[in-house]
């Protein structure tokens, strides 16, 4: 069961267990990766749309956001491409029909030693900040903001550029 699973415990942030022999970037943050601003898709967008946006901009995935921040998933070209193909959407749809809506978040200040352990059994982890904001009548709440998306290869990619061994 998950709770006695070590790997799911710390994705979950229940444990903050590392290995014995810790790489030299496992406590470094997840900011430090300089990820660049994500494409966020609203969830209005049509699957063709969505499919046409992705190939332009040169993106595999992308976030589907509510206009208040609330992220609902994650939509994939492959996906969208193979559902709309085997019959099961219409290219008119809006893609939140085709999203991934289960997805790990993380956050700019936690480890990339954290990230790793999500990314043993995630494609990809949504980096997030929360941001306090406040209304006009002066009452405060937490906003969730998407920073970028980061995958196995953004890791691999700061860890050889930046090899201390």
């Amino acid at each position: 069961s998950k709770f006695v699973n070590d790997k799911w415990m710390m994705k979950n942030g229940f444990l903050n267990d590392v290995p014995e022999h810790k790489p030299w970037w496992w406590n470094i943050k997840v900011q430090k990766l300089n990820l660049s601003a994500p494409l966020i898709l609203l969830p209005e967008v049509s699957c063709q749309k969505a499919i046409e946006i992705l190939q332009e901009k040169g993106y595999d995935q992308a976030p589907v956001v509510a206009e208040s921040g609330f992220i609902l998933g994650m939509v994939t070209l492959s996906n969208t491409l193979s559902s709309v193909l085997a019959g099961n959407v219409e290219f008119s749809d809006p893609v939140t029909k085709v999203i991934y809506d289960q997805f790990s978040k993380i956050g700019l200040e936690d480890s990339l030693g954290k990230l790793s352990c999500i990314l043993e059994n995630d494609h990809f982890a949504i980096v997030v900040h929360k941001q306090m904001q406040f209304n006009g009548n002066g009452s405060s709440f937490m906003k969730q903001m998407v920073f970028g998306v980061v995958t196995a290869m953004d890791l691999l990619t700061f860890v050889s550029r930046n090899d201390k061994k």
